[in-house]
């Protein structure tokens, strides 16, 4: 009995992990935003190039962008697709973000600022993989909730 609870165990564990690494690896690769296609307020943070990469058995998402006054950004995240908190640095609106698998080609994301959630949403790759959507919710510094949908053209 104890082996076949062990293969099953094994099972259903491999099973989750494939389910994880094929939302993740739609992800892959370098994404550059096609600003024509993108629904964002005027004003808010972009994105620019959005790198996700392999990194053991985690993933690193490298984000460069401009802030809200137009000046350069750059964060780093490494971390796994299991919706938990992974520290991210150099984002000022966040100090953790997690992913989690939604299905193949669907990610939601959220940011949190001292454990207050700043920033969520979702992130999906197309059937074809050529394109991304990030779909944003989040709340701008005078407390104003933003929604905006960026679009992704993949390098």
């Amino acid at each position: 009995m104890k082996t076949k609870t062990c293969a099953v165990t094994v099972t259903f564990l491999l099973a989750a992990a494939s389910v994880c690494f094929a939302s993740t690896d739609a992800q892959l690769g370098t994404w550059k935003l096609n600003e024509a296609k993108s629904k964002m307020a005027a004003g808010i943070p972009k994105n620019h190039t959005v790198v996700y990469e392999a990194a053991g058995d985690s993933i690193k998402v490298t984000i460069d962008g401009t802030d809200s006054d137009g000046k350069p950004t750059h964060n780093e995240w490494t971390g796994k697709v299991d919706g938990k908190d992974y520290p991210v640095t150099g984002d000022a609106t966040a100090d953790t973000r997690s992913y989690q698998a939604v299905n193949d080609h669907t990610m939601a994301f959220a940011g949190k600022k001292e454990g207050k959630v700043t920033i969520s949403g979702q992130v999906k790759v197309s059937a074809d993989g050529k394109t991304r959507t990030v779909t944003v919710n989040s709340t701008d510094a005078a407390g104003k909730k933003v929604k905006g949908t960026a679009v992704y053209d993949k390098q």
